[in-house]
């Protein structure tokens, strides 16, 4: 969602205040109209796993309340009344049709006296940009690989399975994770069709991880996983109401995963607690040597991050507070100083700084380094993929020679616009990837020691736009994925309350390897708040 701001300005424009008037006055259109579509009870008010916690689902499977099965048994229920019929949130492309028979096997091995961790039998769902050693496919939602099957897992779907996580499906996306177009809509992809919002059916889900961000927002799964170049794991989590953590770039391998940029992509957990986002991203890391950035991380992963889950972790913290989020739409706003209240109530300190305009500079490069960057991915990982496409052009000749199915919203201006690039020796590309991505780094790091602060906090992004296929996005005002992903430091968004029923975020990043601290914090701020709203799959705002 953002990513496609960058394509448009080539600056950091899409993080200022601005449509915000826009996207107020919409809220407002429709708050006056009745909600005159709430669903039955068996949707929204019945469902016995619905907003159950992965510690939950292991103390029912220890007392043999239920089995691994029968969860995954009920979630698959679960997908076939909301997703695929009902509301119809289009939020998993395919399900997995082993995914009844890993569950035995998670029983089997739990009756023999052997539990592999707090993710042994628990059902998740992936976005499909993630290889999987299967039957499923792995396509980036896109037409022109739907026949891909890949032949090995990536590297974190094999830490999934050696964790005992039953995959249970993959999750629709935003095409090629929202790298093809600059009006695409988010959560559209030519072979997935369009996701919905469960809050508001005819809001967006942002993007990438649109997929994701939907089904574990409506319950579909216990946690999820998404991808992020840039806010494709926290926009859509912000937008749905969820905890989604960015990682440092490095943290978790990339391997197997669709790519667009090697400076920027990364793997996270989104999940509907800061614990169960904990739990998931204690499993996901590890150094492959097939992703040689996984290799910095060596010495600095933690076997098990819920030992940072401290809910007085806000005391004596300060905060540098993005002072550009201080005005503009005052409902967002209004939500913003409550949430600040509540940070100091628990003993953490709040500093006025300007990050954004410093980073605006810096973000100039950042158009051509993606371009650049996805090319190289993109033709690496076809060149060795189970599909016909072999490169980007082919991508693109089968788009143009298949428009009406592959392309009748939007174009593929962002694809093309790659092609045209050379390789990642040129002169153009290594000058803007310096500016970029060590110049945002070395803002955030004085921004930080200059200031004496614990981490930056801000409004990850604004309530969901609706849903327009012919315009594509509008922006909603506040954005704030930029500066951690341009740097590849870790982000985490956690639930600040809603705008007419439409969820927004807090967001918290800092330096490198800092995931134990912002996990503290934003644990610390969710237990002293409690923002976490059950979605109503409305049709209308309220």
């Amino acid at each position: 969602m953002h990513r496609r701001k960058f394509l448009k300005t080539g600056s950091l424009a899409g993080l200022t205040l601005s449509a915000v008037a826009a996207g107020t006055s919409n809220l407002m259109a429709e708050s006056k109209n009745e909600d005159h579509a709430l669903l039955n009870n068996d949707i929204t008010d019945s469902f016995l796993l619905k907003e159950v916690t992965i510690t939950e689902l292991q103390q029912k499977m220890q007392s043999k309340v239920y089995t691994s099965r029968s969860i995954t048994e009920m979630y698959l229920k679960r997908i076939a009344a909301i997703d695929k019929s009902g509301p119809k949130l289009n939020a998993v492309i395919e399900l997995n049709p082993d995914a009844l028979s890993i569950a035995d096997a998670m029983d089997k091995e739990r009756r023999s006296g052997k539990v592999r961790g707090p993710m042994h039998g628990i059902p998740v769902l992936i976005k499909d940009n993630i290889n999987t050693g299967d039957k499923m496919h792995t396509t980036a939602g896109a037409l022109a690989i739907a026949d891909n099957i890949a032949q090995h897992d990536a590297f974190i779907a094999h830490q999934l399975r050696e964790a005992g996580a039953v995959i249970i499906g993959k999750t629709n996306l935003s095409e090629w994770a929202n790298f093809r177009s600059t009006r695409s809509t988010s959560g559209w992809s030519s072979r997935g069709g369009q996701t919905k919002n469960p809050y508001v059916l005819t809001r967006n889900t942002s993007g990438s991880s649109a997929g994701t961000g939907s089904a574990v927002s409506a319950s579909l799964c216990a946690v999820g996983i998404g991808t992020e170049t840039n806010g494709s794991v926290v926009s859509p989590s912000s937008v749905n109401g969820l905890v989604g953590i960015k990682p440092t770039v490095g943290l978790l391998s990339r391997s197997g995963i669709i790519p667009i940029s090697k400076t920027q992509d990364t793997a996270g957990p989104m999940a509907r607690t800061v614990k169960d986002a904990a739990i998931l991203l204690s499993v996901l890391t590890g150094v492959d040597p097939e992703d040689s950035c996984t290799l910095e991380s060596k010495g600095k992963t933690e076997k098990d991050y819920t030992k940072f889950l401290d809910a007085n972790g806000l005391q004596g913290k300060r905060l540098g507070l993005e002072k550009t989020f201080l005005k503009g739409n005052e409902t967002v706003e209004a939500l913003f100083h409550q949430a600040l209240d509540v940070l100091k109530s628990k003993g953490a300190e709040i500093v006025e700084i300007d990050l954004l305009t410093p980073m605006r500079e810096v973000s100039r490069g950042q158009t051509a380094v993606l371009q650049y960057e996805f090319k190289d991915g993109v033709n690496k990982y076809l060149e060795k993929a189970n599909c016909k496409a072999k490169s980007l052009q082919d991508v693109i000749d089968f788009n143009k020679s298949n428009e009406a199915k592959a392309m009748p919203f939007f174009k593929q201006e962002t694809l093309e616009a790659s092609q045209k690039r050379e390789g990642l020796d040129s002169k153009e590309y290594l000058d803007a990837l310096k500016g970029t991505n060590e110049g945002s780094r070395n803002i955030i790091d004085t921004t930080l020691k200059q200031n004496k602060l614990d981490a930056i906090i801000g409004i990850t992004n604004g309530p969901g736009c609706c849903i327009d296929l012919v315009n594509g996005d509008y922006g909603t005002g506040f954005s704030f994925s930029s500066p951690a992903a341009m740097a590849g430091y870790p982000h985490i968004t956690v639930p600040m309350g809603t705008v007419h029923g439409l969820p927004v975020g807090l967001s918290f990043f800092s330096t490198a390897y800092t995931e134990p601290e912002i996990i503290k914090l934003a644990y610390a701020y969710e237990q002293a708040s409690k923002k976490r709203a059950v979605p109503a799959f409305r049709t209308e705002i309220v």
